[in-house]
């Protein structure tokens, strides 16, 4: 047993450390402030594992010096001794790798004895709010002082003082601790008892368990690593220490197992690991100045960099010639197509390995067209897929800045040098977006691939939301062939809005041949030679797309909450077969909270395997609003908080902000301009439901639910709270109808006396966000 206050002094000597293998921080501030009233009330709250060991600097975390005798490694405790370090001493521990806001600011309530974190309307100037971090740092005496000095604080200063000795006295709690010791205690028999123990939390990968076994020899081995990745990403890719890690196995031994990195020794390891970080930034220099892939969401096949850099070790280093790289870009954006590592990377790349060694590059040619069954030829219905996505909107990118696609304003090459300070390009919808939606087309025709086209910013903003039919004569005018260029079908007649299927089913057979035609000059050694290709900015600009904006503040919603950053407009492929299995909004493959639970899919377009995609393990979400319930939920219980009270943030499951009009149009109207009731406003909601059911198509059941529960005023005022706007909305926008929102009710003359002058700002910033007068 050791007090909390011994570990904190341990954490501070050195004697406890972090074991390298460890990850980092990932709890929230409903964790943090759970742990807080467990151990105030004197709940248990677990026991520590740590290991014994003469520890080689090497293996933990942290960049002090760490000397030399017996210190204690914490295995099983992490995040609970973390979160109590950070708030008794104001700071994060040495280790310390994560967001610390998550434990920085809380405060104890010594009228109702409950812990929150620090919110400047609520708290300032109540002198019962406490600073915990200041009690356990200043001591209790200070604190005392500040409440005898308030009139409203002061008669009660003997219950207040008692209940803050008995918080200050949890650094006297006792922690059980179990050892690992003994000198047969190694890294790999520690992270095999870590994994046992800790089956519920953040399980170690093999690429963990193998960095691990190597930091143990080679102290800078993460960090050198690290430096690699950060690079990487200030050109504008991101990569992770995974596939890093695999890459330099690919070079070291041939093999795609990790546990294969056991015969390498730490100076070998770094050999390989130097010849890697050149082998992928050759490769990145190849793809970005021939195919003009220049930036990490068009980056296609990561898992297909390992299979490369095996090549290039075998081949001296570098491409024997122009045709050779060509080759190998031909392999590479059809693996990339065809979802070759969407299954089992060890087994696929094990496969490629040795098909590379017997046959190089057409061998893996060869044996990816056996596995396509024997076709690698692009369909126009290849090209159906809808976002950004779709794995093949970067072949649509690739076309345009090899092939030179002309902007249709200046009549120009899409290139950099051509460009000049026009260079930021942007996504353009050539059917405008909203448009489509008031014609009743749903979101993956609207966001199909087949409707993308690159612009100049400028010819994007100045196009606007004309039709096709409009700009596309006055673009053959001014710059003949330009659309031509782009792949646009050059009949009239499918610029109109009521031949758009027709357009997109045309232009996907114009981007297949042209596809074809590149990848076979590739494969055939036929592609001119060129200046390679500088880098394009290209800039999303989604501003005047709600579901994007959704997306966008549930992200920072999330993350705020503790969750991890999501990959956005994310392939999930079916690792059996490569099949799409969907086009998730948002992404978590390591569940919200790094480790913490299953892979979590945001899928709300329904143009998905849902059953495939839960029969391989993945949470599915198929409405924004469910996910903010979810993880409001989720956050409640970990905070322990009562049975019946209000989640802080976010909206239950299902719970929706489409406002519901009247059954008849004169139901909301009926109190005039003058001031209404509550009763008013239920009804005015109920009615909106009935128009959202029968004028535009939406049927808000789960509304209904919410309503009945909370009534009318709170519903609105719940969902006014919410930084993200609902599914409702979004829906009623889709159909434009933005009449029919909670928003557009709320800001009516008559309803003004039952909200706050800032819940109204809300709902008018809302509509105009959208071009709804408000």
């Amino acid at each position: 047993m050791s007090k909390l206050s011994t570990i904190l002094d341990q954490i501070d000597s050195g004697t406890m450390l972090l074991p390298e293998f460890q990850r980092g921080y990932v709890w929230n501030r409903d964790q943090v402030r759970g742990l807080m009233r467990s151990l105030y009330l004197g709940y248990p709250v677990g026991a520590l594992l740590v290991w014994e060991t003469e520890t080689n600097p090497g293996s933990v975390r942290g960049t002090g010096e760490v000397g030399n005798g017996v210190k204690l490694m914490l295995l099983d405790g992490q995040q609970r001794i973390t979160s109590l370090y950070g708030v008794a001493r104001g700071k994060p521990p040495a280790f310390f790798e994560g967001d610390q806001t998550a434990f920085t600011n809380l405060r104890f309530n010594v009228e109702e004895e409950t812990f929150e974190f620090f919110a400047p309307a609520k708290m300032k100037g109540d002198p019962t709010w406490i600073d915990v971090t200041a009690l356990f740092v200043g001591g209790l005496e200070a604190q005392i002082h500040k409440l005898s000095g308030h009139p409203e604080t002061a008669p009660k200063i003997v219950s207040y003082m008692t209940r803050l000795n008995r918080l200050r006295t949890i650094l006297d709690r006792q922690f059980h601790q179990e050892k690992i010791t003994g000198a047969d205690k190694g890294v790999d028999v520690v992270v095999d008892i870590f994994n046992r123990v800790n089956s519920g939390g953040t399980k170690l990968s093999k690429g963990d368990l193998a960095l691990a076994k190597i930091c143990a020899e080679a102290p800078d081995v993460r960090s050198r690593m690290r430096k690699h990745l950060s690079a990487w990403s200030s050109a504008g890719f991101q990569f992770n220490l995974d596939w890093l890690l695999r890459n330099v196995n690919a070079v070291a031994t041939g093999r795609a197992q990790f546990e294969s990195l056991d015969g390498v020794d730490s100076a070998a390891f770094a050999k390989a690991l130097t010849l890697s970080k050149n082998y992928v930034s050759g490769f990145l220099d190849v793809i970005s100045g021939r195919l003009g892939l220049d930036h990490d969401r068009v980056l296609m096949g990561r898992y297909a960099f390992p299979v490369v850099s095996r090549f290039l070790h075998l081949n001296g280093g570098s491409f024997t010639d122009a045709a050779e790289r060509d080759r190998m870009l031909y392999w590479y954006v059809h693996a990339a197509l065809w979802g070759r590592f969407a299954g089992s990377t060890e087994t696929v790349l094990s496969q490629d390995y040795e098909t590379l060694a017997r046959g190089g590059i057409d061998g893996l040619i060869a044996s990816l067209t056996r596995w396509r069954g024997g076709n690698l030829t692009i369909d126009g219905q290849d090209f159906e897929g809808f976002g950004r996505g779709s794995r093949f909107y970067p072949l649509l990118y690739l076309l345009t800045r090899a092939q030179g696609a002309r902007d249709f304003g200046s009549g120009l090459e899409l290139k950099a040098e051509m460009l000049g300070n026009l260079t930021s390009l942007q996504v353009h919808h050539i059917f405008p977006k909203a448009l489509l939606y008031k014609h009743d087309y749903k979101r993956p025709e609207v966001n199909a691939v087949a409707n993308f086209c690159f612009l100049t910013q400028q010819t994007n903003l100045a196009i606007g939301k004309r039709q096709p039919d409009d700009y596309f004569a006055e673009t053959q005018q001014k710059h003949p062939g330009a659309l031509e260029s782009q792949w646009i079908p050059t009949d009239p007649a499918l610029w109109r809005l009521d031949r758009y299927r027709d357009f997109l089913a045309a232009r996907r057979e114009l981007l297949a041949a042209a596809a074809n035609g590149l990848l076979t000059s590739l494969r055939d050694g036929t592609k001119p030679a060129a200046e390679p290709l500088q880098r394009v900015e290209v800039r999303e600009d989604d501003a005047d797309d709600v579901r994007n904006v959704q997306i966008k503040a549930l992200v920072g919603e999330l993350t705020a909450a503790g969750c991890a950053e999501p990959a956005l407009d994310s392939e999930i492929a079916d690792p059996a077969t490569g099949r799409v299995l969907a086009v998730a909004e948002a992404f978590w493959p390591d569940g919200l909270q790094p480790g913490l639970g299953r892979p979590v899919v945001l899928e709300l377009d329904l143009n998905s395997d849902l059953p495939r995609m839960e029969e391989l393990g993945y949470e599915v979400f198929t409405s924004v609003d469910a996910l903010l319930g979810y993880v409001a939920r989720r956050n409640e219980e970990a905070a322990g908080l009562a049975d019946g009270e209000e989640p802080a943030d976010g909206l239950e499951a299902g719970e929706s902000s489409i406002a519901v009009m009247p059954e008849s149009p004169t139901a909301v109207e009926q109190a005039g301009t003058g001031a209404a009731s509550g009763a008013d406003f239920d009804q005015a909601m109920r009615g909106i439901y009935e128009a959202a059911r029968t004028e535009a198509g939406h049927n808000a059941s789960l509304f209904l639910g919410m309503l009945a529960e909370h009534g009318g005023i709170t519903t609105a005022k719940k969902l006014l709270a919410s930084a993200v706007v609902s599914d409702g909305f979004v829906a009623l926008w889709e159909r434009g109808r933005l009449d029919l929102t909670v928003e557009a009710l709320v800001t009516r003359a008559e309803f003004a006396r039952l909200f706050t002058a800032e819940e109204m700002e809300t709902a008018r910033e809302r509509l105009r966000q959208f071009d709804y007068p408000a």
